[in-house]
């Protein structure tokens, strides 16, 4: 073979005349010859097997060159050649390449034929690859979800086809064929052609897809080849750079596939330079390209956690991102090091180094917690939970972070304050100390364990302090006497001497045992100068221990010898050291090492409890913190907050139950999320007990539920009952025997407290709202345990149980059949009447909260409710009579008792009759809704059921039909129905008025009783008895108009006067019912309703404004100018009563332009001058309701009505509100144009540095961010302003304006007089003052409630008079003429319509 073939650049080239032994394409076949020469080819390789591609390299190269025209069908045979002719080559060449004689022409033969066929196979490919994406262009779909038609086959067939041609080049290229190139070198040419048709396949927006993983491993593996064999390295490197500027989807793929090649192909230098590639970027490059940014940020993410350890040598090119203005750019080079610090430098095995740059890290993820960009903080927060929940943060960083991640909480970011409470969670779950975290239960064992630490300190301190001296120092300073011993001792003595001598030493000898005992011996005795003993010693344990090593070296006995042995023993040897380790260690030094141990255990444990307790203090502040998250506006904030608290219940976290207990309520939410979160949590906690047996779990959940409702308030009740009732309602395997238990807790079967009994008959009730018979069934049992014989001994239990038999009731369940009621001679009504009766003369405290469910009760379930209570008042007032008679004789049998038993009876008395009294009450007022709500339902469905019954009747005829059409026509209309429902309301309303209080009815007796007990409060001062009447009187003219309207001066006197708090809070709440039930009866009080806005006692304010708001929202109460008593409850200093109003003004704001349609008034009312309030607390008024204030026109308006204000307010003070109140409206430019309009209004008060400088701060915020020519308006406005302040007026306004003001330096006041006033300015004038003054506190006694009326002085203090006479005491009364007139009737509401309300 004399040519060679080069790979083009151009598919044209191959037809161009080449250099010397270039192979140049002969023939171009066209498109309609092709398919023979392809038969041709197919033959030929069949024949001669893959080395055919040389003689028919032009059929391919024709197919190629005229892809455009020639059939699909063509190319795909082609296709399917060339694959064919590449796999062959695959399996021919490795016994080639391996063989020892490989000649040169038959090299060059395959090199020529593997270039030609990978040229023609990867060049058909991209072609290919072009026509499917063209197609799926074509093909995507359109409007109405609808694909386009044509083309569909050829792109399905494309797709598996695919991967075969990748295989096929994959396992070409695996094979060393370098050698088929002269010197291995191969060209670049040959491995552009390839890695350009992988990049085409790469560039497909669906090969992130999964369906394409196949085809997309494929393409990592050949890259990854031709990386590690071919030289591709930086090529690639680059390549990915530019695919991912272009192509964002493509982060993830190379990702995956630039950590293959590092770890599978150990080309382990590519990330380094992909890694370099991205970290030289500047921040002006990332900023102008958007896309590349986010796929950049999302590759290194995906790239660090695919191999976080090969980033590490990278990390600090990366980091220079932190400081870039890309936040995604640091999102991403934070993940990387949350992926490091969780997957590499955690552990306790690090060395130096590595805990270095674990520090550097963490040190470098909370600097970004406070990150300007929110979503790095969140994503930061995100990475801090992943290291708790892996548990890779280190002990000594868990306070710090903590205190970190409860500062978030207060983020403006949503996301940050949820990525916040999981990471809190994520510590609570994971936390190192205690199973149960309580700052409280910690702070004895923490004192107890610091006074121990600091006993111990003292004991050591407490010791003299020794000067440690070396041993060598000593032997040093002993040194010349010892030796003057050693040579005595070594000089002949007489043995009577040394037979004395030894005596002597043998009781100080007797311990020394072995060689290291008295080498131990030997050195006390020099330590305490006992020289000769020590010698003789030593001399004397070379004779007891010859072999021992401390004395070998006496074995020639000399004054040297002895010497070194003692200097041993003293100091020890540095050349002997085994011989100084075997030297035991004295008793003191012992001593010493124990006690450095103890003490340093000491504060092991003291540090321990130390950060137990901090984190328990961190985690109770998270707690609060994310408690009161609950009700945010925000749902995905609710429910992680929910979780949260789920999560702190689980590992029984203090205070944990607060935070389930607040989320109940959540239950009533609208957002179905919200509800479904806390039906799910309390289930998780309280419905899916743990337990070996059906039984033991059952006892589980009742005692969790039942703790759950211990002190909990009656909401809290309701709200369980929802969840309680679904429970019950699923059709659980528990339910059987969760309700047998109940049942035995509440009849005593075993032994459970007062409390525990009360929580099951209550958890029955919630149980029979699903199912009736639960309850239904039991009565009997009900009625013997709760209701028998020992009822007055526990009234709390009774209720519990009328509460519980409430639930099987028609009110309840909200039935629409036939009422379910039982006979009056039930066992149930009959202990119900009598437990009632007999309490009305006992003295119990909970007797009437027992009454009041107990009367519902009867007028719900008990058949003639009426004729029940009838005789049930006649019982009680008669057992009440027998008693005060009892009590009259023994007054006169002991007359000579003292005076204070006589009060006790009396007081005795006093009880027992508020307690009829509010019977009395409770019967009036559930007799009337019994008419209104049972008896005219009743009404309602007997009449439904007669026209069902007439309508079967009725015989079809054709007058028949037309009149029966007639009928549905004005039933459509509403009309028969209306008029119907109309009489039956007018029919209640009758006997309402008529009947209800006729003298044969009982209930008008005891009315004089109310009205003489109310309206004498010197006679019946007794507490309870006040309180009893004043409710049961409001109950009373809730009956009808006429009653109401002889009654309602007493009642306001009562509101007004009375020195109980809890009859003004008591007559407020029935004053606010009686305003919804007769409203042109109670409408000219208005004023005095709002009156208790003001009240001296925070539990009166509460409930005013609790039912104003009430009033005010539902539209009964008209919004007027009175609104400003509710506006000065914003600086209310109860904090709940603040909450109470912002959450008016809120619900207010809702409304169309009310809170803009009251503002000027408000700003009237509180900058009086008589009010006395500070300019501070209006500042702060004010502030809260001008944000209520958002469209520009309200503004504009706003400011116009303002600056007309200024010609009536006569004060400095009111200057200073209206100017104040004016730079608080977000000002627009039109606003800013009525400013300039109104100058006249205010010009003459710029005087003022309190009209001058919030003016000033107007021009202040109007200059932030305006355009140059509106910015030059505000400046001349701010110069104008600022010569009036300094110069005055009438040094800066025209020639004119001095001649109609010729003595314009006058007074302030002058100034306002000289003020030109306005035909409109006129008129508001005279409408605001002519209006009276809301405040009664401005009011005298005989101005009392009068509309009309001028203000006046302060009026006095109102004491009521202990006499007991009856003409002083009409005097409590309002006077007729003191009753306000009907002033704006207001149209009766419609039954439905109160009954909705």
């Amino acid at each position: 073979m004399s040519w060679d073939f080069f790979v083009p650049v151009c598919v044209g080239d191959l037809v161009k005349s080449g250099g010397i032994n270039q192979y140049v394409v002969q023939d171009v076949v066209s498109p309609k010859q092709l398919p023979p020469h392809l038969s041709k080819f197919k033959a030929a390789l069949r024949s001669q097997g893959p080395m055919c591609i040389l003689e028919n390299f032009d059929i391919g190269y024709s197919v190629l060159q005229q892809c455009r025209s020639v059939d699909l069908g063509v190319k795909e045979d082609t296709l399917e050649l060339l694959i064919q002719v590449v796999n062959g080559l695959a399996a021919s060449l490795p016994a080639l390449l391996v063989s020892t004689s490989f000649p040169a022409a038959e090299r060059k033969e395959n090199l020529n034929a593997v270039k030609m066929s990978v040229y023609l196979l990867c060049k058909l490919t991209e072609t290919f690859e072009s026509d499917s994406y063209r197609q799926s262009i074509v093909m995507a779909p359109g409007k109405g979800g609808k694909k386009g038609k044509g083309g569909g086959e050829g792109l399905l067939q494309w797709d598996s086809e695919r991967e075969k041609v990748l295989q096929a080049l994959v396992q070409l290229l695996q094979l060393d064929i370098r050698s088929l190139w002269s010197l291995s070198l191969v060209e670049e040419e040959f491995i552009s052609c390839v890695t350009c048709c992988c990049y085409k396949l790469l560039e497909n927006p669906t090969i992130s897809h999964v369906k394409s993983k196949p085809t997309r491993d494929c393409i990592i593996h050949l890259l990854g080849v031709l990386i590690k064999k071919y030289n591709h390295l930086l090529g690639a490197s680059v390549k990915v750079i530019q695919l991912l500027q272009h192509f964002e989807q493509l982060s993830s793929v190379f990702a995956q596939a630039v950590s293959v090649w590092s770890t599978e192909y150990g080309v382990r230098a590519i990330i380094g330079e992909v890694i370099r590639e991205i970290g030289q970027r500047s921040s002006e490059e990332l900023a102008r390209e958007a896309s590349g940014v986010k796929a950049f940020s999302s590759f290194i993410a995906e790239l660090g956690a695919l191999v976080p350890e090969l980033m590490i040598p990278n990390i600090s090119v990366l980091i220079t991102h932190l400081e870039g203005e890309s936040h995604t750019m640091r999102v991403a080079v934070c993940e990387v090091l949350g992926e490091i610090l969780v997957r590499v430098l955690c552990g306790d095995g690090l060395d130096e180094s590595g805990k270095a740059d674990r520090d550097r890290f963490f040190d470098t993820l909370q600097e970004h917690l406070h990150d300007t960009h929110s979503h790095v903080r969140a994503r930061v927060l995100q990475v801090y939970a992943r290291i708790v929940n892996s548990k890779a943060l280190p002990l000594c960083k868990y306070s710090e972070v903590m205190e970190l991640a409860v500062g978030r909480l207060m983020d403006k970011s949503i996301n940050a304050v949820k990525s916040a409470i999981q990471l809190l969670a994520a510590f609570i779950a994971h936390n190192p100390y205690s199973c149960k975290l309580s700052s409280a239960d910690l702070k004895k064992p923490l004192e107890k364990e610091t006074t121990k630490l600091r006993e111990i300190k003292e004991k050591l301190e407490g010791k003299a302090p020794v000067a440690i001296i070396k041993a060598s120092e000593l032997w040093a300073a002993m040194e010349p006497e010892l030796l003057v011993t050693v040579r005595a001792e070594l000089e002949p003595t007489s043995e009577a001497e040394e037979e004395e001598e030894e005596d002597g030493d043998v009781e100080e000898d007797k311990e020394a045992e072995d060689d290291r005992a008295t080498a131990v011996k030997v050195a006390q005795f020099l330590r305490v100068n006992k020289y000769r003993n020590a010698v003789r010693l030593c001399i004397r344990a070379h004779g007891c221990f010859p072999e021992s090593e401390m004395f070998a070296s006496l074995s020639t006995l000399t004054p040297e010898t002895l010497m070194d042995t003692l200097a041993l023993i003293f100091k020890g040897s540095d050349d002997a050291s085994e011989l100084s380790q075997n030297l035991p260690p004295t008793p003191q030094k012992e001593a010493e090492e124990e006690e450095d141990g103890e003490l340093k255990k000491q504060e092991m444990l003291v540090q321990y409890l130390k950060d137990t307790e901090t984190f328990a203090l961190q985690v109770e502040r998270a707690i609060s913190v994310i408690n009161a998250m609950l009700y945010w506006k925000t749902t995905s904030v609710v429910l992680e907050a929910v979780q949260f608290c789920v999560t702190v219940c689980e590992f029984s976290i203090a205070n944990s139950v607060i935070g389930v207990r607040k989320m109940l309520p959540l239950v009533w939410s609208t957002d179905a999320a919200i509800k479904d979160a806390v039906v799910q949590a309390y289930r998780r906690l309280y419905l899916n007990p743990q337990g070996d047996t059906i039984r033991l779990k059952a006892h589980t959940l009742v005692d969790s539920l039942s703790e759950l409702m211990v002190d909990a308030s009656l909401g809290t009740i309701q709200c369980l009952e929802e969840i309680v009732q679904e429970f019950f309602g699923s059709g659980s395997h528990l339910q059987s025997t969760v309700v047998q238990v109940l049942w035995e807790r509440f009849t005593g079967k075993r032994e459970t407290s007062g409390l525990q009994r009360r929580a099951a008959v209550l958890l029955l009730g919630m149980a029979a709202r699903a199912e009736r018979e639960v309850v239904l069934s039991n009565l009997d049992t009900l009625c013997s345990v709760a209701l028998g014989e020992k009822v007055t001994e526990d009234f709390l239990l009774a209720r519990d149980a009328v509460l519980t038999i409430c639930s099987i009731t028609d009110h309840v369940r909200q039935s629409k059949g036939a009422p379910f009621r039982l006979p009056q001679d039930h066992q149930l009504f009959t202990c119900l009447t009598q437990a009632i009766a007999e309490g009305v003369v006992i003295e119990d405290p909970y007797w009437q909260s027992f009454m009041e469910q107990a009367v519902r009760l009867l007028y719900f379930l008990a058949e003639s409710p009426d004729q029940l209570c009838s005789r049930l008042l006649q019982r009680s007032a008669r057992l009440l009579l027998d008693q005060i008679a009892e009590g009259g004789d023994v007054n006169k049998d002991a007359s000579q008792m003292q005076d204070g038993s006589q009060e006790s009876s009396e007081q005795v008395n006093c009880v027992c009759l508020a307690q009829l009294l509010a019977l009395c009450g409770c019967v009036a007022f559930w007799q009337v809704s019994h008419l209104e709500r049972s008896v005219s339902a009743e009404l309602r469905r007997r009449r439904g059921e007669t026209e069902e019954r007439q309508e079967k009747e009725k015989v079809p005829s054709s007058k028949a039909k037309q009149a029966a059409n007639e009928s549905a026509m004005e039933e459509e209309l509403g009309l028969m129905g209306a008029s119907a429902e109309d009489t039956e309301a007018e029919l209640i309303r009758k006997i309402c008025e008529t009947e209800l209080l006729a003298e044969e009815n009982l209930l008008s007796a005891f009315l004089p009783l109310l009205v003489r007990v109310c309206s004498s409060p010197g006679r019946y001062s007794h507490p309870q008895l006040t309180t009893a009447a004043c409710l049961a009187l409001s109950q009373y003219m809730m009956i009808s108009p006429s009653v109401c309207e002889e009654n309602i001066r007493l009642m306001f006197t009562v509101l007004e006067r009375s020195a109980l708090p809890v009859v003004r809070a008591n007559g407020m709440i029935a004053l606010g019912d009686l305003t919804v039930r007769f409203p042109n009866i109670l409408e000219p009080w208005t004023q005095n309703l709002y009156a208790r806005l003001s009240d001296e006692v925070p539990s009166v304010r509460q409930t005013a404004v609790t039912v104003l708001t009430q009033l005010v929202l539902k539209d009964v109460l008209k919004v007027k100018g009175q609104v400003s008593e509710v506006a000065v409850l914003l600086i209310d200093p109860e904090a709940h009563i603040t909450s109470l109003a912002l959450n008016f003004f809120n619900e207010l704001a809702s409304k169309d332009n009310a809170i803009y349609n009251l503002l000027p008034d408000i700003i009237s009312r509180l900058s009086d001058p008589e009010r006395g309030m500070t300019s501070e607390d209006f500042n702060t008024i004010m502030k809260q309701l001008f944000s209520y204030i958002t469209k520009e026109r309200q503004t504009e308006s706003l400011v116009e009505k303002l600056c007309q204000r200024f010609r009536t307010a006569k004060t400095e003070r009111q200057w200073c509100d209206l100017a104040m109140s004016l730079s608080l409206l977000s000002m627009c430019e039109r606003g800013f144009k009525r400013l300039q309009e109104c100058w006249e209004c205010y010009s003459d008060k710029l005087t003022e540095p309190g009209v001058y400088q919030p003016l000033l701060s107007i021009t202040a915020k109007l200059r932030r961010g305006a355009k140059v020519q509106f910015k030059a308006q505000v400046d001349e406005f701010e110069k104008r302003l600022t010569a009036v302040h300094t110069r005055g007026l009438e040094n800066v306004e025209s020639p004119e304006m001095d001649e109609e003001n010729p003595k314009g330096g006058g007074s302030s006041e002058k100034t306002v007089t000289r003020t030109p006033l306005p035909s409109r300015g006129r008129a508001r004038t005279k409408r605001v003052t002519g209006q009276a003054k809301p405040s009664v506190s401005g009011c005298g006694d005989d101005s009392f409630v009068t509309p009309q009326k001028s203000r006046k002085s302060k009026k006095p203090v109102i004491t009521f008079s202990s006499d007991e006479e009856e003409e002083d005491e009409e005097d409590a009364v309002m006077a007729e003429s003191e009753t306000p007139k009907v002033t704006t009737p207001i149209a009766r509401t419609s039954r439905r319509a109160r009954l909705r309300n």
